[in-house]
């Protein structure tokens, strides 16, 4: 079980927004790169980062500051927003990201998902993020008819690295996350699930820890961390015990 920082960049800074909504952000660091370099002396085992104007403009725009973070730590950095197309997978996995995250693009094409998992096998990570009962695209500003299950479902044989699911309601409000549909979601497929949204406290990682055998691989938690109520030292190592420990 893997205990994964957000680092969400919005003009260049680290920023933490409450479901998404872009008036409601905090801005936690002019240095997203420093940043990233405090969660990789802390422990972390990864770096979740998300290009959050790339979301909402279709297109990346915050690369050069992703570059600065991936050269900034040798831990493996997955990324999402406004990719929508090969070439800006390929331009990312060439920058040394781990894995991009299609959310968007993948869902409204799903001829392109398949051909992003195709040509860079186990490189795609799909990110599902759900208002309710639907999934929402366009840096959460478009509600979809889909449910993240019927996505999943169709999604099984396609060779992702994992899928995140993200509870848009929880996200950046500490409300705990969404148990119940991040278990469904993963004993719906055999895909690894990374639980995202809601993540406040030590508890909430003791909880997420306990679906690990059920195919929850990890957690991303962002606005915990930066407010301290968190602590990813020892997040990571109740996460990273046997299962059995975590109960």
């Amino acid at each position: 079980m893997i205990v994964i920082p957000a680092i969400d960049l919005r003009g260049g800074r680290c920023v933490r927004l409450k479901q998404g909504e872009m008036t409601r952000e905090t801005v936690y660091s002019d240095d997203p790169a420093a940043m990233a370099r405090q969660w990789a002396t802390q422990g972390a085992g990864r770096l979740h980062v998300v290009d959050l104007d790339g979301a909402v403009q279709g297109r990346p725009v915050n690369r050069e500051v992703v570059h600065r973070i991936v050269d900034a730590v040798s831990l493996p950095v997955q990324v999402g927003g406004g990719i929508r197309s090969l070439g800006a997978v390929e331009s990312y996995l060439d920058l040394g990201v781990e894995q991009v995250i299609l959310g968007t693009s993948a869902i409204r094409d799903p001829g392109f998902l398949e051909s992003a998992c195709r040509t860079f096998p186990n490189r795609i990570i799909l990110g599902l993020d759900a208002r309710g009962e639907r999934v929402a695209v366009q840096g959460w500003t478009e509600e979809t008819p889909l449910t993240p299950l019927e996505i999943a479902r169709r999604c099984e044989n396609l060779g992702l690295f994992a899928i995140i699911y993200t509870d848009i309601h929880r996200d950046g409000m500490s409300t705990g996350p969404n148990l119940e549909a991040t278990l469904a979601l993963a004993r719906a497929v055999h895909i690894p699930v990374i639980a995202s949204g809601g993540i406040s406290g030590i508890e909430d990682v003791r909880a997420v820890s306990r679906l690990e055998p059920d195919g929850v691989m990890g957690m991303i938690t962002g606005r915990a961390l930066y407010q301290g109520t968190l602590d990813l030292p020892e997040a990571v190592r109740l996460a990273s015990a046997p299962s059995t420990n975590a109960k």
